[in-house]
């Protein structure tokens, strides 16, 4: 498969599964978050579908395309963990999460999800949605939406 055939794949994977979750949630009370701000494209399609509800946003360089800058007092700049707790710190509840956090290198990517996990946990409020390109771990992994190839990305609920 060429690299662009597999971005297409990808992109749409995670179009879908944000649909998906979003309508998952539609009964929980919380907020959405995004970790891994990158260029925007994903948090411009939350702030679409998700218009209601507050968004977060964690990144470690705001980078983004002029039009997806998130509001400053949602933007949380610097290390994931202690973004993290200072949510869980402040009583912010998460109702759905994008993990979209990397690299690039496969092998770290899938340790740094390992270790965030934890933190993730103590914002998620019962029954959240986690969506996620890599392994998470001590959440329940649930099938996302038809379509979306194995593997491609992974869906959890929260505890």
């Amino acid at each position: 498969m060429s690299r662009l055939d597999s971005m297409l794949r990808r992109l749409t994977a995670q179009r879908d599964g944000l649909n998906w979750a979003a309508e998952a949630i539609s009964g929980l009370p919380g907020d959405v978050i995004d970790l891994g701000l990158g260029n925007g494209r994903t948090y411009d399609h939350l702030r679409e579908g998700l218009s209601d509800r507050r968004i977060w946003v964690i990144d470690r360089v705001l980078q983004c395309h002029p039009s997806c800058v998130p509001p400053e007092e949602n933007f949380l700049q610097g290390e994931a963990e202690p973004m993290l707790d200072r949510l869980a710190s402040e009583g912010h509840k998460i109702a759905l999460a994008h993990y979209d956090f990397g690299f690039g290198i496969k092998e770290k990517d899938v340790a740094e999800a390992a270790k965030l996990s934890p933190a993730i946990a103590r914002v998620m409020v019962p029954s959240g949605i986690i969506i996620s390109g890599q392994p998470l771990v001590g959440f329940e992994e649930i099938q996302g939406p038809e379509g979306i190839p194995e593997g491609r990305y992974m869906f959890y609920r929260a505890g």
